[in-house]
């Protein structure tokens, strides 16, 4: 997975169980992701077609430092899908734990908001990079 931000968790950002509200993950999780996508398609507009199944499966705390990474799971004419998931990094143990996980699908969009394909050598180029790691 490519590392592509890091958050710190403030006290604004609790929600009543003490634990980082699950709604500011998924924001975290959207805009992490729809950067990388950007980066990856060349394209500075990419919208979040959708999310599927998030697991959350430990807390965040005040002061956690969560690492976000990605990578591509396909590309298609006009979108791309990638995995996400961040981790809460333990700076004595220099531990790496992974919080949530989810697949997300984007698409790359004109000024009018209309989906357009992505640069079709660079599809190309991708998908096969994908299927030399399979």
């Amino acid at each position: 997975m490519h590392y592509v931000a890091t958050k710190i968790c403030r006290t604004s950002e609790i929600g009543l169980n003490g634990n980082l509200f699950g709604g500011t993950m998924l924001s975290w999780l959207d805009e992490a992701g729809a950067a990388f996508a950007g980066y990856l398609c060349r394209a500075p507009a990419m919208v979040t077609l959708k999310m599927e199944e998030v697991l959350f499966m430990r807390p965040v705390k005040i002061s956690h430092h969560v690492r976000i990474y990605a990578r591509v799971h396909k590309f298609g004419t006009t979108s791309i899908t990638i995995d996400v998931e961040a981790r809460r990094f333990d700076f004595d143990q220099e531990l790496e734990e992974i919080v949530c996980s989810t697949r997300m699908v984007y698409v790359k969009i004109d000024a009018e908001g209309n989906a357009v394909p992505i640069d079709e050598r660079l599809r190309a180029s991708m998908n096969q990079s994908l299927a030399e790691l399979k």
